[in-house]
């Protein structure tokens, strides 16, 4: 049996690709050198798939701009030597089924295998599909979705089942006592997390900085802080006020502990992030990236918001006393908080890697 597995870029498209690779050789019994990954040089897949031990070939695609210009025309150009490209490699190595993450890497990919006759998988994470899924879905044997709203976008996919994404082990076997106690945290401390994903965001780091300075005092939470490395240092020296209550990281590198003993989170749109959040069942203040194609992590925040399970702040809102305000007004109201706490694990999918192993077993099975 072998599979090929198409999706890069962003770690929103390759890590779910590592945690299914990784689920076939572990759940069904794969070798790794049966199973083929295809992404560009561009992409973070270039350093993560090798260094996961699998195997991958590299194709000449990228995103296509909207907006008609030079630019546009090189990525057609790309696209249809992309197309050249996927071709052969799905004809050299014959897959017995392909899977692909979303993402324009996807694309030639899943098209070639829909041509061929080759079974076709598709995983997508955010809750408005990317253009690529969106295209692909009448092609596809069946559509894989993370969010429930996202059905309403694919009607034209012979097959949608919802299966969440696919989650570390280590977030969900934690127990919230012992997280605290090895956090030494007080019986009735409120934790709060604040984090801009692994570069960081401009828009949190700010707000951030003037909360801290301006508005925190001491034990009104204790706060845990990463501004992402590549800000940390400017972080660090713009703020003068000193609490010992407040932990400021480049990165929290225990993340499943520090998650499971948090009573509110704030972070970005990320739709892993976003799973991690509700599997646990913990209220968040979301702060979507502007600057992500197709406005998904907007998207993915709307989609958590209209269950009560979050509240959303636009890049454009936020300032250090918005920011602290919407803090207190969730963790200083026991009810609201409670409420937000229920109707975030009610709505988390702790089983995405169990669902997704069955329908690919089913797969194998029937070729």
């Amino acid at each position: 049996m072998k599979v090929i597995i198409a999706g890069g870029g962003t770690a929103g498209h390759i890590n779910p690709a590592l945690t299914i690779a990784d689920l076939l050789v572990k759940n069904l019994n794969m070798n790794k050198s049966d199973i083929m990954f295809i992404g560009t040089k561009r992409g973070l897949e270039k350093d993560l798939v090798p260094r996961a031990d699998y195997d991958i070939k590299f194709i000449n695609v990228k995103g296509l701009n909207k907006k008609i210009s030079f630019d546009t025309i090189k990525g057609l150009f790309s696209l249809l030597i992309g197309m050249i490209q996927s071709r052969k490699i799905i004809k050299d190595f014959k897959p017995n089924i392909v899977i692909g993450t979303g993402g324009y890497v996807s694309g030639p990919v899943l098209y070639w295998a829909s041509k061929f006759k080759v079974p076709t998988f598709i995983h997508e994470s955010n809750a408005y599909p990317g253009i690529t899924t969106k295209i692909l879905a009448k092609k596809i044997d069946i559509c894989a979705i993370s969010f429930e709203e996202s059905k309403e976008h694919l009607k034209d996919c012979k097959k949608i089942i919802l299966t969440g994404n696919p989650l570390r082990d280590d977030i969900l076997d934690l127990d919230r006592k012992t997280c605290r106690d090895d956090l030494k945290m007080e019986k009735n401390e409120k934790l709060v997390v604040v984090m801009g994903g692994s570069l960081g965001a401009l828009s949190i780091n700010n707000a951030m900085v003037e909360l801290i300075n301006k508005h925190y005092k001491e034990n009104d939470f204790r706060l845990i802080y990463a501004p992402g490395k590549q800000y940390y240092n400017e972080v660090i020296n713009n703020i003068y006020s000193d609490f010992k209550g407040v932990e400021i990281k480049e990165y929290i590198y225990n993340s499943p502990q520090v998650y499971n003993s948090a009573d509110l989170i704030v972070a970005r749109g990320g739709s892993m992030t976003i799973s991690e959040i509700m599997a646990i069942g913990i209220p968040s203040i979301l702060i979507p990236s502007s600057n992500v194609a197709e406005n998904h992590q907007e998207n993915n925040a709307r989609a958590i918001e209209k269950h009560g399970a979050c509240e959303v702040l636009l890049d454009s809102q936020i300032n250090g006393e918005v920011l602290y305000n919407k803090i207190m007004g969730i963790i200083g109201n026991n009810k609201k908080s409670s409420i937000m706490k229920k109707n975030s694990y009610q709505i988390g999918i702790r089983d995405g890697k169990r669902r997704i192993i069955k329908i690919l077993k089913e797969m194998m099975e029937e070729k």
